[in-house]
């Protein structure tokens, strides 16, 4: 099976943007334990400005594009670091991908964004996409990793898109103000009424939410891609998922009858 995993700055970081030392630890061994399993695997992380707000000390999540790609350029150096340092210690390899808009709307870039995907998939590589927050500027942003993961997930042909956050899924209502908000274990139309549940945006250190998460599923189940959206305070949530036990929402793609 080919996944696409996306995690997101509120898995990856604590609030203050430096690293969660123990949960990517944790996740990169069960994603290491899952490829080992024959599956193959690729990665969108956010995290790269959340933590170089930690780095560089900074009070808040800059607002300015030119604070943000020097938080970008400084975050993305731990983030491949970190990465490349776990899951080696499970003789995996890594590769890092930087991406933008334009990139993706430029039909030989995408080809070419699309091959390198490919090869490095048959070359048994952990590829790690993230926008190229370094260098993108308004005109040229994909804007979210959630859009991102979409896109890697269509362009890779994968089966499944699998949505890491800090919620157990899309809810009748928001979980963190609502306690007896109930979870939706699958969706088979993103109806208006389904995109009312998205409410506003997520962590203060990250740009998405279920906004966000709904429209990257609009995304794949139109091309015939599942998205599931899970928790990713405990990483091994991951093998329920793929055991086939109940467990996120699931985002089935279109023809898929429930």
């Amino acid at each position: 099976m080919k996944i696409v995993i996306k995690i997101g700055t509120s898995t990856l970081a604590h609030e203050g943007g430096h690293l969660n030392i123990r949960r990517m630890e944790q996740f990169c061994k069960v994603v290491s334990d899952l490829k080992n399993a024959g599956h193959e695997i690729l990665l969108v992380s956010s995290g790269a400005i959340g933590m170089g707000v930690g780095k560089l000390s900074l009070k808040a999540r800059p607002t300015d594009i030119p604070t943000k790609q020097a938080a970008a350029a400084v975050g993305q150096c731990e983030l491949m670091y970190t990465y490349d340092k776990l899951f080696s210690e499970y003789r995996h390899t890594v590769a890092q991908i930087l991406v933008t808009g334009d990139d993706l709307n430029h039909e030989d870039r995408k080809q070419n964004f699309e091959n390198t995907l490919s090869r490095l998939l048959e070359l048994g590589v952990i590829p790690i996409i993230n926008e190229n927050d370094t260098v993108a500027t308004h005109e040229i942003v994909i804007g979210d990793n959630d859009t991102l993961g979409a896109i890697v997930a269509v362009c890779s042909k994968a089966d499944v898109l699998v949505i890491l956050s800090d919620i157990d899924g899309l809810c009748t209502a928001d979980p963190h103000k609502d306690p007896n908000a109930k979870l939706i274990p699958e969706v088979y139309e993103i109806t208006p009424e389904i995109i009312a549940l998205a409410g506003g945006k997520g962590s203060d250190l990250g740009t998405g939410g279920m906004a966000t998460k709904l429209h990257a599923a609009q995304i794949t189940t139109k091309d015939g891609t599942d998205t599931v959206i899970l928790n990713g305070n405990d990483p091994t949530i991951l093998y329920d998922l793929f055991d086939g036990k109940p467990v996120g929402t699931r985002f089935c793609a279109k023809g898929k009858q429930a």
